[in-house]
């Protein structure tokens, strides 16, 4: 059981399932909520649909839209699913020194001091 929480606890592990929830199961629900934001966001200070702004010619209006858009869904996320997990894998994983299984040099250390007891008693 413990192998099981380790490899679900992993990091890469739960940073990739983030990601593909993310994007196929909670891609509509993050356009709404940002869609949500961004008309709030139009209530406040007009609407923030810059497609039509053109500094000398250049448009980048469409640009700032989607900035603006990526910063609330990025913003959501964050808030939304990056920090509950973090919460809950700090509640849940402790880092307790007698865990920590030993290594090479440990090991190798006590069979030879086995061996050299073993051998001093005969």
């Amino acid at each position: 059981m413990k192998g099981f929480k380790d490899f679900i606890m992993r990091g890469n592990l739960v940073e990739l399932a983030v990601a593909f929830i993310l994007g196929a199961a909670f891609g509509d629900v993050v356009k709404s909520f940002t869609a949500i934001i961004m008309d709030l966001i139009g209530k406040l200070g007009g609407t923030p649909n810059f497609s039509t702004f053109v500094p000398w010619g250049i448009h980048i209006g469409a640009f700032l839209t989607a900035v603006v858009a990526f910063l609330i869904l990025a913003f959501v996320i964050y808030f939304g699913l990056v920090k509950p997990f973090e919460y809950a894998k700090s509640k849940l994983v402790t880092d307790d020194p007698d865990d920590v299984p030993p290594t090479t040099e440990e090991l190798l250390a006590d069979i030879r001091d086995l061996l050299a007891a073993k051998n001093g008693s005969n």
